[in-house]
Parts: C-alpha cells; sequence; structure tokens
C-alpha cells in the first residue's frame, strides 16, 4: 500500500475554501487584534487614498496589489502553498522579494480574516 494512501485509496492534499480564489480587498476599518480583513473586490468601501489587494488561484498562482508611488495601483505576481488548507505561505520566485505567511481565521463569500 502507498504510504500516502489512506484506507479508501490515496489522501488528496488539503485544499483551502473555495471562496478564497477571487480578488480581495483589504478593509482596514475592519482590522483588529491581529487579525487582518479583506472585502471582495467590488465592496462598497469608504473612501480611500489607496487600498491593498490580493488574488488567489486554484492552480497555485498569487497576484499581490499593494499600493505603489502616489498611491498607484502595483502588482507582484507569485504562487501560492499549503500542507493544512489553512496555513499559506506565500512566495515570489525569482524577484527578490520575501514570502509571507498567512492563516485563513475565516472565509466565505463576502470576508476573509487573516492572521498575517
Amino acid at each position: 500500500m502507498n504510504e500516502a494512501a489512506g484506507p479508501t485509496g490515496p489522501q488528496e492534499p488539503a485544499r483551502p475554501p473555495g471562496a478564497l480564489f477571487r480578488r480581495w480587498v483589504h478593509s482596514r476599518e475592519e482590522d483588529g487584534d491581529g487579525v487582518t480583513v479583506y472585502r471582495p473586490g467590488g465592496y462598497a468601501f469608504p473612501p480611500a487614498r489607496g487600498r491593498r489587494a490580493m488574488e488567489f488561484a486554484a492552480d497555485g498562482t498569487f497576484v499581490d496589489h499593494p499600493i505603489g508611488r502616489g498611491d498607484a495601483p502595483d502588482s507582484v505576481r507569485g504562487s501560492w502553498h499549503t500542507e493544512d488548507g489553512r496555513h499559506l505561505a506565500l512566495s515570489f520566485p525569482g524577484i527578490g522579494r520575501p514570502g509571507r505567511a498567512l492563516e485563513i481565521l475565516a472565509c466565505d463569500p463576502t470576508v476573509l480574516r487573516l492572521r498575517e
């Protein structure tokens, strides 16, 4: 028997919630107690000078949208990986940008709560 197989066959790797796979925009007004809150793109935010965002795709790609010069949006491509479906490791190969670790505390179609 294959060591990675369970009693009913090969085990599927843990996956994050399906709602994760979209564009998320930082809702800094809701941050608190070490929790960073994101809302889906298109959410009716109050006016702000700029908001960072990020996008997760089911194929393991990730796009970070930090606030660039003059509050203009920027984009940096990377990838994500998980072992347990809850802890995400973000990496940016080949560009010298450090990776990040995120813990999904809550994720549904209306809100993403992370510990960064």
